[in-house]
This record gives structure tokens, sequence and C-alpha cells, in this order.
């Protein structure tokens, strides 16, 4: 991560946590008198070919014991319904902040993966993790609507890795490039306001 990058980043989640800190106190309470403990989901992402990190998100999903592989119609019945609200408004993403001031994440760059697929495809992922993930991005941006129109169809969990290796590695991988070879400060600024005017619509 370049040095204005890291300084864009350390600035505004340092702006956003003061203005949203209460915000996230209040939901944080809220979400503890509707669905108990824990408020928050941690797993393991990625953020290079052998460096792990724990994604810190508010718990959308009732809790299991074994819970792996990205979320498909096979986990649909596991989304609350303040999980669901939280994810249609992206609110579910606001611990995140922590792990953008840590530096595991920055504001924007590929969605950090699972470790199954790393480890699967470290061909890609050796190239897309050159970026440090993010919290948006261009593929978040232009692929998300379908990939969960893709993996809402599968009714099992193999059924959702199959699709998710197989269509939805390498089409995010390739948006996942293009935003590498043409990063910017400026490129960042759009892609926020990009992600923050899909928001607004989607409330419309």
């Amino acid at each position: 991560m370049t040095w204005d990058k890291r300084l864009f980043d350390l600035f505004f989640v340092t702006l956003l946590i003061v203005i949203l800190g209460p915000i996230l106190l209040g939901l944080l309470i809220w979400l503890l008198l509707k669905e108990g403990r824990p408020v928050f989901y941690v797993a393991e992402r990625m953020k290079g070919l052998d460096q792990p990190f724990m994604l810190w998100k508010l718990r959308t999903m009732t809790v299991v014991e074994e819970d792996s592989g990205v979320s498909g119609g096979d986990k649909a019945a596991r989304v609350t319904k303040t999980g669901a609200w939280l994810r249609r408004k992206r609110l579910d993403e606001f611990p995140q902040l922590w792990n953008i001031l840590r530096g595991d994440l920055s504001f924007v760059g590929p969605r950090p993966p699972l470790r199954q697929y790393v480890e699967a495809y470290p061909e890609i992922y050796r190239e897309v993790l050159k970026s440090r993930p993010g919290v948006t991005g261009l593929a978040s941006i232009t692929y998300h609507k379908h990939e969960t129109a893709l993996l809402a169809r599968r009714a099992t969990p193999q059924e959702t890795d199959a699709v998710y290796s197989r269509i939805c590695v390498p089409a995010k991988a390739r948006l996942d490039l293009i935003y590498q070879r043409h990063q910017s400060m400026c490129y960042d600024f759009d892609l926020v306001f990009q992600t923050i005017g899909n928001l607004f619509r989607r409330e419309r």
C-alpha cells in the first residue's frame, strides 16, 4: 500500500469513527436486544497468500457450530430479519473500520477472500492481493448483484462453492486487476462515491 493511500485511509477512518461512533453504539445495543449475543461476526480472511487476519462485521445470521464457504441460497434461511436490513444498508460492515485502522483493509480494494479459495487458486490471488483488500471496490460495485443472484439459486454448500469457484472467482479477479492497473486516489474517491450512490439508489 502506498503512503498516500494509507494516509487517506487513516484520515477518513478517524473521521468516520468520530461521526459514526454513536450510531454504531446504538446499532450494537439494538442488535443485542433484538438478536442477543454475539453481536459481532468475526471470521478469517486473507490479505496475502500467507497473511490471514480476522474480519469484523455485525452478525446477520443465526449462529451454527460449523460455518464455511461463501453465502448462497443454502444459507439464506439463517439470515435474520434484522440481519437482512443491516445487509441491505451495508451497516453490517461498520466494524470493518477497525480493520482499516489496523491496516488489514483499505477503503477501496478487492474484497478479502476466504483461505480455501486462496489455497485453491494461488496464481489468481498472488496477483489480486498485491492490492490491499478493501471494504468496497470495482468488483464489489460491478459484480455484487450478479454474484448474489447466481449464488441465491444454489441449494447446497457444494453447489454454492462450485459456482463461486468456477464463475465468480475469475470474474471478480479480472475486475480487481483492472482496478489494480488504474488505481489512483481520484479513482478511489470515485469508487467510494459510487458505493454511496448505490446505497441511496437501493433505498429508493
